[in-house]
């Protein structure tokens, strides 16, 4: 049986496990890493759309990789709230990479799906995430997946149905 001094040692500041925390963090990181992936797939695509749809599709390209840096920056800021350091350098984002990156995308339904499919594979990442922060009761780090989660899911559903594919 753990003494009193030895339970408070086992959590963190926040009240959370001291080792699930740390491998919180270090997951939060593999999704920082990815989320920067997706943002420059975002970047390339908004300069280099072509076609008919041009002006919408850049103005929705635009209003994602926004959206993207701002979720970025709140993954960083989990991280460090965790006590973990928030990777920041190309050399960690590839190695840490996950989706596929996209090269030169100027056609509207390769655009789409690049971000349909980059969109499932965060929301793998951030399920495991959910599942692991759940099992400690860390509602921060919950609350920010569920958010990200049902957002991408509706623009999955979104592009889909922009796409004409059935879901």
């Amino acid at each position: 049986m753990k003494t009193k001094k030895e339970k408070e040692q086992a959590t963190n500041i926040l009240g959370l496990p001291v080792k699930e925390t740390e491998v919180i963090a270090a997951e939060l990181n593999i999704l920082l890493s990815n989320f920067q992936v997706y943002y420059q797939n975002l970047r390339g695509i908004h300069w280099n759309i072509r076609g008919k749809r041009f002006f919408d599709l850049h103005v929705k390209f635009e209003e994602l990789y926004n959206d993207a840096q701002l979720k970025i920056d709140m993954i960083a800021e989990r991280v460090l709230t965790l006590g973990g350091s928030p990777l920041h350098t190309f050399e960690d984002y590839i190695k840490n990479n996950r989706l596929q990156v996209g090269k030169n995308v100027s056609k509207d339904v390769d655009a789409v799906q690049l971000i349909m499919s980059s969109l499932s594979d965060l929301l793998k990442i951030e399920r495991v995430i959910l599942d692991e922060s759940d099992k400690i009761n860390d509602e921060g780090t919950n609350s920010m997946m569920s958010d990200f989660i049902t957002e991408q899911e509706k623009t999955i559903w979104m592009m889909k149905a922009w796409s004409e594919e059935e879901i």
